[in-house]
């Protein structure tokens, strides 16, 4: 009984969050059809910086992730190279996902 409550307020703040989400691309698509019945067009937003912000802050979120869990390979009893252990992926991932949408921003910028 007491492991179900910490499962319903993760299933809980999920679901307000997509739902949130969901709410917010009904408003957008509401939006855009009141728009449309006025003969009028969204203006198009092309930055192109898209992929660069996403980039930047995935790879922070993963760096943090990287240096938090860094310390957990001095408590463990294996000796793991360089205390990088399995634990890690939990920061690498997201580190070198943002750094790949970095990448990708650079490698397709129009001059």
């Amino acid at each position: 009984m007491n492991d179900i409550i910490p499962c319903l307020g993760v299933i809980g703040v999920l679901a307000i969050i997509f739902g949130f989400l969901a709410f917010m691309r009904y408003m957008s698509y509401k939006e855009t059809i009141a728009l449309a019945e006025k003969g009028l067009s969204r203006p198009e937003k092309k930055s192109g910086k898209g992929l660069l912000r996403w980039g930047i802050i995935i790879s922070a979120l993963g760096l943090a992730l990287s240096l938090g869990l860094y310390t957990i390979g001095f408590d463990s009893a294996n000796n793991y190279p360089l205390h990088l252990g399995p634990w890690m992926l939990g920061g690498f991932v997201p580190l070198f996902l943002g750094l790949g949408l970095i990448l990708i921003h650079y490698l397709t910028e129009k001059e």
